[in-house]
């Protein structure tokens, strides 16, 4: 009997939307490279469509999340931090490689990141205590400012920066959903690969479906329908690097103004971002509006 030559199930990467991970509308794809130059795989060439689709996922899955308590959130993120620390392996390979990184700087940014998920797991139910207040009023009556959820947050993910690749994706992510807004996501478009991997572990972490939601592909063809689509309630900017386009943050920017968003915007040098600094609560706050709350006294 002959030997068998046995070939490698090479991975296809898909995106994740709604829970699911479907390919592109368009069927088309694009190489991802390494820092040197050689490939590592194909992702998913995402188009204005599966964005469109992506929003509609996370509205959807608003009411639900944004209503689940504050303790189970903080569950769900501690779940994802465990199951990232399962697969440490393969993320440290894909940051090491999308940022020409040593295997040891990789794993210790994959450390980082994992150790932020359960730093925001720890907010979920406290957020509220800083961004709330028991308000002194002339009257009978108890006033209470209470922080809501915005809504569904476009996320344009960081492209530049020590660590842009995986631990910049979960600073930008992770506040975002502690405080119990869903996302939609445009992962860097030159170093998708640690984002659409991240889906994977999100949707075995206890985490509803389209709560978020990965497109990869082009940044000026993702970001602006984000930017202009009138279910998306805020954006978040930090990767819009180019200079000029319409993936440009000048021009985001002004097209979230039509719709009335709330816009974080990138850095002044998003270059120089350094992404393993401790991030603070300002992320968490960016994406939380005020409820206030009259309630009579003594009756």
């Amino acid at each position: 009997m002959s030997d068998v030559i046995r070939l490698d199930v090479m991975k296809t990467y898909k995106l994740f939307v709604g829970g699911k991970f479907p390919r592109s509308e368009s069927g088309r794809v694009y190489e991802v490279t390494d820092s040197q130059g050689q490939w590592l795989a194909n992702a998913p060439l995402g188009t204005r469509k599966d964005t469109r689709d992506a929003v509609l996922a996370a509205r959807a899955a608003v009411k639900g999340w944004a209503g689940t308590t504050a303790y189970n959130r903080g569950q769900v993120l501690y779940r994802v931090a465990e199951m990232l620390q399962g697969r440490r392996e393969q993320f440290a390979a894909e940051v090491a490689a999308a940022e020409g990184l040593s295997g040891k700087k990789a794993a210790a940014l994959v450390d980082q990141a994992i150790d932020r998920w359960v730093w925001y797991a720890g907010w979920t139910d406290k957020v509220a205590q800083i961004a709330g207040a028991a308000n002194p009023v002339a009257g009978p009556f108890f006033n209470l400012s209470v922080p809501e959820p915005t809504g569904v947050v476009g996320i344009v993910a960081p492209q530049t920066g020590y660590g842009h690749s995986f631990l910049g994706l979960v600073s930008v992510l992770a506040p975002v959903i502690a405080t119990g807004n869903t996302a939609v996501v445009a992962a860097a478009a030159d170093a998708p690969l640690p984002a659409l991997s991240l889906g994977e572990v999100l949707a075995t972490s206890d985490l509803p479906g389209g709560v978020v939601n990965i497109i990869s592909g082009r940044t000026a063809d993702l970001a602006p329908t984000l930017a202009s689509h009138q279910d998306v309630n805020a954006v978040d900017l930090t990767g819009a690097i180019a200079s000029d386009g319409p993936g440009a943050a000048a021009v985001l920017e002004a097209a979230a103004a039509d719709t009335l968003k709330r816009v974080l915007r990138p850095a002044l040098d998003p270059a120089a971002q350094d992404w393993t600094i401790a991030p603070g609560t300002n992320r968490l706050l960016s994406f939380l509006e005020t409820k206030t709350v009259w309630h009579p006294m003594g009756q």
